[in-house]
This record gives structure tokens, sequence and C-alpha cells, in this order.
């Protein structure tokens, strides 16, 4: 059978691997981008990192995440990260909205997901979890980005992709980058990129409100407005300003942590910094960012084999009816699970090292 998980390491990575293996151990952090329904490739990972991988951990576990990302790993973070993992899957892909829904609707279907995600004591458990240490990434929006009515968020959004185009650090003229996370003093990526960029740690009145802001794609889902201690304006999807992320992990001199992996199950092997970036066919990520990074992506082969030759995305919301999207999404679902028992397989096998590639 063709290989369906692909995995590739930085330099120091594979080093570490070679002499440590790949134990949960070994892992201090995990990254989660954005890119909406993509993660679905991934769930069978997500299922088996909830539950057996890092099952009876002692050490802290680091999460960074934007939109997608950040929701997935609000599930690690629960007292039972299989469940809420579960309700995620099941109720994101049997999502379902009325024929040429508003973006009210839209907006309040994403809270509802959210609601039924955390349950009743899900952000208690989380803001008191000893081992996950969670950082979610939230872009403020600045000039006419902050305003809901499209006649104005559509220029802004135009005006900053030009401006990004120019240099990425450009989009600091449009967007602060929001961090929410559980230490403020170990943030564990360096955000010293050029762009402004403000700490805020989370509580049991902003986490929430910053999990809903980090998913809110313009023009789709409304923003959050004056998110607790984070100040007041329009906070919206993470992802414009790190989809991919393109920053050293680790990296903090607090972080005692800081000579481990860092774990970043992602949809293929290619990088692109913020979500304007997708348009930009020659940037991506610089790859010594990545060089304490290990990645599990979905094979070529594999993803070829998958209803309609892809993984998932948001134009399956029109391009499909709902009866397809649903049958489709669930598919992938269930053909992911192939990829968390290869990736078993490797973390018990004879010198796993030799079977990763370099980034």
């Amino acid at each position: 059978m063709t290989k369906g998980l692909a995995v590739y390491a930085g330099k120091s990575a594979l080093a570490h691997i070679k002499e440590h293996g790949l134990g949960q151990e070994q892992i201090n952090m995990m990254v989660g981008a954005s890119g909406g329904p993509k993660w679905f490739v991934l769930a069978g990972l997500d299922r088996f990192f909830c539950g057996d991988y890092f099952k009876g951990r002692t050490a802290p576990l680091y999460t960074l995440g934007s939109s997608a990302g950040a929701w997935r790993f609000s599930c690690y973070a629960q007292q039972q990260p299989l469940e809420a993992i579960n309700r995620l899957i099941h109720g994101y892909s049997h999502m379902s909205y009325p024929e040429k829904a508003t973006i009210a609707q839209i907006t309040g279907q994403s809270e509802q997901l959210l609601s039924h995600i955390l349950g009743e004591n899900g952000v208690n458990e989380i803001l008191s979890n000893p081992i996950v240490q969670s950082t979610i990434i939230v872009a403020k929006s600045l000039g006419l980005t902050k305003f809901e009515h499209k006649a104005l968020q559509l220029p802004g959004l135009l005006t900053s992709a030009v401006a990004n185009r120019i240099n990425r650090k450009h989009l600091g003229k449009y967007y602060q980058r929001a961090i929410f996370t559980s230490d403020p003093n170990n943030v564990p990526f360096d955000y010293d990129d050029g762009i402004n960029s403000k700490v805020t740690p989370i509580t049991v009145d902003n986490y929430q409100l910053a999990l809903q802001a980090t998913g809110a794609i313009p023009l789709v889902i409304n923003g959050v407005k004056n998110i607790p201690d984070a100040g007041n304006g329009m906070f919206r999807d993470g992802g414009i300003i790190d989809y991919h992320f393109d920053q050293a992990f680790l990296t903090n001199a607090n972080n005692q942590d800081k000579k481990g992996l860092v774990l970043y199950p992602h949809f293929y092997n290619e990088f692109k910094p913020g979500w304007f970036d997708k348009y930009i066919k020659h940037r991506f990520a610089n790859k010594q960012n990545f060089d304490n990074v290990l990645v599990l992506a979905p094979s070529q082969e594999f993803v070829a084999k998958l209803p309609f030759g892809k993984i998932p995305d948001r134009k399956d919301f029109t391009e499909l009816t709902e009866k397809e999207r649903i049958t489709y999404w669930q598919k992938v679902v269930s053909e992911s699970e192939r990829l968390a028992q290869e990736f078993f397989e490797l973390v018990n096998s004879d010198n796993p090292a030799d079977k990763i590639n370099l980034i």
C-alpha cells in the first residue's frame, strides 16, 4: 500500500530524533495552522495525540495556533481531550447553513459550534491545565479593516494585501498581532518580526472570545469587538498575520524546554507566512525557522486517492451540496486514521530518523 504519511524534519530535529527517538517526551511544542476544513485530513492524528500518544504526560506541552489550529488545540487542553476533538470533528463536519446564508447566520453557527466544543466547563479546564500551555494568535484590525460593512472592509483588505505584497512587515500598518497565552513570560515563539504585537494573558473572560476571533474569516464571519485585557477594537482571524507561521519556535530564553522537538501536523510540506501570501507564488516561510520542527503531512499519493483528489477546503461549502460535502468530509476523516497508524508505526520502529526526509 502507498504510504499515506509524509514526514519531514529540520536538521536539528532529525539529529535529535536519531539520538532520542520519537517518544512523546521528546515533543515540547505543537503548532497548528489556519486553513478552515483542510484540517480534516489531520483528524486521525489529532485523535491519536488526544488519546494514546500524550496520555500520562507530565512535562509542559506548548501549543501555538491560529484559526482552526487554535480550535483544535482547545480540545487538547480539556480534561477529556479525545471527547473534545470528536465534538469538533463531528460538529464542524456537519455544519449546515441555509441557502445564501448571511454573515450573521454563519457567525451564529460558528459561535454555537465553539460553545459545543468547549461545553459547560471547557474554559476552566483549559485555564487550569498544568500540562498544555496554550497560545492563540488573533489579528486586531486597524484602519478600514476594523469595519464590518463590506464597502469599507473590502477596500481595507485589498489595500493591506497590496502592502503585504510589497513587504510583509507592512501588515503592521493594518493589523496588530494579538497573542493570547497561558504564560506571558514564556511565549513559545519569536514574534519580533517587524509586525507590532501585544501579549495578553488568557483568562476566563477572554479565552472563548479570543478563540471566536481567531476563526473570524474576513467578509465571512463577523469579528469580535473589545476583548477583555486586549484593548478595544475589532479582532479577526489570526491567520491573516500567521497563516502557517514563519517564526522560530521555542526560542524564549526563559523556556527550559527549548531544546526539544516542535511537532507540526500540516496539510502539506509548504508554509505560507500569512493569509495574503497564498497569492504570492514565490513567498514561503524561511526553512531556517523549521530547524527544530517535525512535520507530518499527507503524501501526494494519499491526497490523490481522496474524493475529488484533494483535501477539504472552504469552497466545498459552495461547490458541493450539503449531502455531498458531509459525505466527503467524513470520508476524509475516516481515511486520516491511516496517517495516525503510520505515525504510530514510525514512533515504535527501529531508527525512525531513517524514514524521515529533511525539510
